[in-house]
C-alpha cells in the first residue's frame, strides 16, 4: 500500500509543477512493446509504435495484421517525472535508449515526432523504414574523433566485433588503443 501512497503523493506534486512533456524513445523487453503501450494507455499515458500491415499464416490461413516495424522500441510522450516514476515504481519492462556521446536519455525533439507520427501513423504498406545506421567505417579506415574526451584525435580505425577503437601513434616507436568509441563520433578521412 504504500507504493501506491508514494505514486498517489508524486502524482499531486506532479500535477503542482509545470514539467513540459518530451518524447523519449525508450527500449522494451524482447516483444513487449504491445503491452506496454496497452499499460500506458490505460495509465493515460500517450505512446506511439510505428506500425506496419503485414500477412501471416496462422492454422494454415493467411490474416493481415498490425505489427510492429521495429520490435522492442516505443515512443513515450511523458513529462520527466513521470517517466522516472514509471520507471521506478512500475513492473513495466522499459528502458531509457541513451545517447552513447552524452550519456543521456534519447530525447525526440517535438517537431521531429510529429513529422514522423503524420508519416508512419498511415500504416502505409509502401512506406519502408531505415533504422539509423553510422557511416560505414572498416578496419584500416583513417578517422577523425568527432566528440567525446578524444575529440580532434586522428589514427587508424581498429574494429573488434561491434566495438569501435582508434589506434594513434608515433610510426615506428609507440601507438595508444582508445577506449570504445560509438561510431556517431567518428568520421573517416582521407587516407593521406
Amino acid at each position: 500500500m504504500q507504493n501506491n501512497e508514494n505514486i498517489s503523493d508524486k502524482a499531486k506534486r506532479h500535477e503542482s509543477v509545470t514539467e513540459e512533456k518530451v518524447w523519449y524513445a525508450i527500449r522494451v523487453s524482447y516483444r513487449q512493446e504491445l503491452k506496454v503501450k496497452k499499460n500506458l494507455d490505460t495509465r493515460g499515458v500517450e505512446s506511439f509504435i510505428p506500425m506496419k500491415h503485414t500477412i501471416v499464416t496462422t492454422c494454415s490461413r493467411r490474416v493481415k495484421r498490425l505489427v510492429p516495424i521495429i520490435h522492442d522500441l516505443i515512443f513515450i510522450h511523458a513529462e520527466p517525472s513521470l517517466m522516472k516514476e514509471l520507471k521506478a515504481f512500475t513492473s513495466l519492462p522499459i528502458f531509457y535508449m541513451m545517447n552513447p556521446a552524452t550519456k543521456k536519455p534519447v530525447i525526440v525533439p517535438e517537431n521531429q515526432m510529429k513529422n514522423f507520427i503524420a508519416v508512419a501513423g498511415t500504416y502505409d504498406e509502401q512506406l519502408e523504414y531505415i533504422q539509423e545506421d553510422f557511416e560505414k567505417l572498416s578496419r584500416g579506415d583513417r578517422v577523425r574523433v568527432m566528440g567525446g574526451m578524444f575529440e580532434g584525435a586522428e589514427g587508424v580505425l581498429l574494429k573488434t566485433r561491434s566495438k569501435h577503437r582508434v589506434v594513434v601513434g608515433i610510426e615506428g616507436i609507440v601507438a595508444v588503443i582508445t577506449a570504445e568509441i560509438h561510431p556517431s563520433l567518428l568520421q573517416k578521412i582521407d587516407n593521406k
